[in-house]
């Protein structure tokens, strides 16, 4: 906070919490929560992790626990994805397949991620699981990760899924024209206090998005993506049409 620039009173104006809450961090150690923690690590330009490293002792990487946090507790989900099947969607075979690509990682830390990215999926069996829309490319399902077992399995999961009440796949087809989804990934994630942050992937890290317009602009793309994909339906019986052709 000194570093920063600031003191407690400042810093619960800027993410809106009460002056005695801030000092209690502080003076009593307490840990806030999930959102709370990623606006005060941003306020204080530093990794959340590093003000209060107990809840992100898990095996993900250290720079996406934060985005596990709030994704375990958001209430709404929505997810494009133009390359892969989204992590909370994938088999255990898929998502070693996809780890093991380029042997750039060793054994022990392959198992380790995919370990923690089948933990993250526990959510979606919970009792108030979060709402969950993910649109992707119908070229994703075309794509062999591993061998043709493990795709056949993947689709056949995907599909089994999104019959779940809670769950929505939706396909963008093959032959649709390029559309701003194309730009890359993202996942927009709505809060149990209706407030929304936003994930973006890339070839070294993920970015937490926290920036009100910025969330809005992904909004806005989320809406004219979601315009070119199939209805709920046909998705899934196009999922399960293209699983029985990896034989």
């Amino acid at each position: 906070m000194a570093r920063a620039g600031e003191t407690a009173e400042s810093l619960a104006g800027r993410v809106e919490v009460d002056p005695k809450t801030a000092g209690r961090w502080v003076v009593e150690g307490r840990v806030p929560h999930t959102r709370t923690r990623v606006a005060v690590a941003a306020v204080l330009r530093c990794d959340p992790a590093d003000l209060w490293p107990e809840p992100y002792r898990r095996r993900d990487l250290a720079w996406f626990r934060p985005w596990v946090e709030l994704e375990q507790e958001a209430t709404c989900l929505r997810t494009f994805e133009p390359l892969l099947v989204p992590g909370l969607l994938q088999t255990e075979g898929y998502a070693r397949a996809l780890l093991r690509t380029g042997n750039l990682l060793p054994p022990a830390e392959i198992e380790e991620l995919v370990a923690g990215r089948l933990a993250r999926q526990e959510v979606l069996c919970r009792d108030a699981p979060p709402q969950v829309v993910a649109v992707i490319e119908e070229a994703v399902l075309r794509r062999r990760v591993g061998d043709p077992a493990v795709m056949r399995e993947q689709l056949h999961h995907l599909a089994d899924v999104a019959g779940e009440p809670h769950v929505q796949v939706r396909l963008i087809p093959a032959d649709g024209p390029w559309h701003t989804g194309l730009a890359g990934p993202f996942v927009l994630a709505r809060m149990p206090d209706s407030r929304e942050v936003a994930y973006l992937d890339n070839q070294l890290r993920g970015e937490l998005v926290t920036d009100p317009d910025d969330v809005a602009t992904l909004g806005r793309r989320w809406e004219s993506i979601t315009g070119e994909a199939f209805p709920r339906r046909r998705s899934v019986e196009l999922i399960r049409e293209v699983a029985q052709a990896w034989t």
